[in-house]
């Protein structure tokens, strides 16, 4: 099992930043990546970013390419989303999530088991 939670989430005027950090818990060693989703009200969650343990290996949304940043800290067990430049568009509810075992695309929702609360992001125009 892998537990997951999210912090650092608000209300941010657009153009303006903020950084989310994820904290897992639990059998991280074998999750592969962390990743992650938003969903904004009425829409199907999407991904928005992807980070390797090891290496560090990232994969971004188009959407988002440029403006935002993940990273990790291995030591905390911790994934990080800088999110810069922000936009009215990019309000919604942020997920970090993991998988349970290996898959070849994960930019998938359905290869993640394991997934957090939510953070709300706001970004106001």
């Amino acid at each position: 099992q892998v537990q997951l939670v999210e912090s650092g989430g608000g209300l941010v005027q657009a153009g303006g930043s903020l950084r989310l950090s994820c904290a897992a818990s639990g059998r991280t060693f074998s999750s592969y990546v962390m990743g992650w989703f938003r969903q904004a009200p009425g829409k199907e969650r999407e991904f928005v970013a992807t980070i390797w343990w090891s290496g560090g290996k990232s994969l971004y949304a188009d959407s988002v390419k440029g403006r935002f940043t993940i990273s990790k800290d291995n030591a905390k067990n911790t994934v990080y989303l800088q999110m810069n430049s922000l936009k009215p568009e990019d309000t919604a509810v942020y997920y970090c999530a993991a998988p349970r075992k290996w898959y070849s695309d994960y930019t998938q929702r359905y290869a993640y088991e394991y997934w957090g609360q939510g953070t709300q992001v706001t970004v106001s125009s």
